[in-house]
């Protein structure tokens, strides 16, 4: 279990779905069996199955892929990236930058952004899953993820020590910024994402982002 959530009896594999936020059994791994996986397990599938997964109550859970997804996220991260290094704020990472939020819980945010005062010794860390908390979390919602699932992992987020979360919706071409678990605000396509006290003075188009689902050759 995870410092985020309350202990529940689990019996029957549809317990366990529930609880990972009722998200489709094919997005949890059997081995190693739920329940018994480690940090050294999430790095051992990602690197010899090539599949990301996260880690959550002892259970390896892939994360909910897509093409279109992909391509928001790495416009999301290049634009923040661009501001983050030319004033030399910290780290900006995709889905692969796996953290350690608790024990027990490792996530892959989409698009992160850690600034230098919350890594140790203000360096890139070397361990391949570090215990860092973002101040920035955003996810691009693909279609294998639930309502359930993203309210639990905004929970956790902030639980955690998470300042902003941005939920990005392609099927809407809208943007859900969280100050907090249940405190959001709904961005549509004519609007443009701050960066809030995090970046300040960051601003992205949103206009100008989800043109990246209409580009042609």
């Amino acid at each position: 279990m995870t410092v985020a959530d309350p202990p529940i009896e689990i019996e029957t594999v549809s317990d366990l779905l529930e609880r990972l936020g009722d998200i489709p059994p094919d997005r949890v791994r059997m081995k190693p069996s739920p329940g018994t996986a480690t940090l050294q397990d999430v790095i051992q599938v990602n690197d010899r199955v090539g599949r990301l997964c996260e880690l959550v109550d002892g259970t390896l859970v892939e994360k909910a892929v897509g093409y279109k997804e992909s391509a928001l996220a790495v416009a999301i991260a290049a634009v923040i990236r661009s501001f983050v290094e030319a004033r030399n704020l910290g780290i900006v990472t995709g889905a692969d930058g796996m953290v350690r939020l608790f024990p027990g819980l490792v996530r892959g945010p989409d698009v992160a952004f850690v600034s230098w005062d919350r890594i140790p010794d203000r360096r890139m860390p070397d361990e391949p899953i570090p215990h860092l908390v973002p101040n920035l979390a955003v996810e691009v919602l693909s279609k294998g993820n639930t309502p359930k699932e993203m309210t639990r992992k905004r929970r956790e987020y902030f639980k955690a020590g998470v300042e902003l979360v941005w939920i990005v919706d392609p099927k809407t071409r809208q943007v859900h910024v969280y100050n907090s678990p249940d405190d959001s605000a709904t961005l549509n396509e004519s609007d443009s994402v701050t960066g809030d006290s995090i970046l300040p003075g960051f601003t992205l188009s949103l206009s100008k982002l989800f043109a990246e689902l209409d580009r042609l050759g």
